[in-house]
């Protein structure tokens, strides 16, 4: 038996991008009747047990998917030996998952976007200092990702 396939996105404060990859991936699979376990946490601390940004939530629903039941979690190391995949969602925070990621760690470590063709080695620009725009910009690159991730796993 294969090993459910399980996913977390981690960004910086888990009220942003991480949340739109985990419903971009979660409406992903469910179209592809695809069985995944997908979560999101943050490297930071500062919005523990807090929901998503209104504009993270104004664009999912947009999309048809209410996130508005999300609440920001800090990534642990546990995460490392829980999830198949962690994928971070810019370089900086890809470097603090190697730093913690414990040496028992076995989920596969990467950036978001290397999941797209043509995008490797970028991350998903932090929508949270700028206006609604960004976080359909977001939304875009986090379901280019999603719809990859699937395809990859459906294979």
């Amino acid at each position: 038996m294969t090993e459910t396939p399980s996913i977390l996105f981690v960004c910086l404060g888990n009220i942003c991008r991480s949340p739109l990859a985990e419903a971009a991936l979660r409406a992903e699979a469910e179209k592809a009747g695809l069985d995944l376990l997908v979560d999101s946490a943050g490297t930071g601390d500062w919005h523990v047990g807090s929901p998503p940004d209104r504009r993270a939530q104004a664009v999912a629903l947009r999309h048809g998917i209410d996130i508005s039941g999300y609440r920001g979690r800090q990534v642990t190391a546990e995460d490392f030996r829980r999830f198949t995949h962690v994928f971070a969602l810019d370089a900086d925070n890809l470097h603090n998952l190697k730093r913690i990621r414990p040496a028992d760690g076995t989920a596969s470590l990467q950036l978001l976007m290397d999941m797209v063709p043509g995008r490797e080695g970028s991350g998903v620009t932090d929508p949270y200092f700028g206006d609604e725009a960004g976080f359909d910009v977001t939304w875009d690159d986090v379901t280019r990702a999603a719809k990859a991730i699937v395809t990859r796993l459906s294979d």
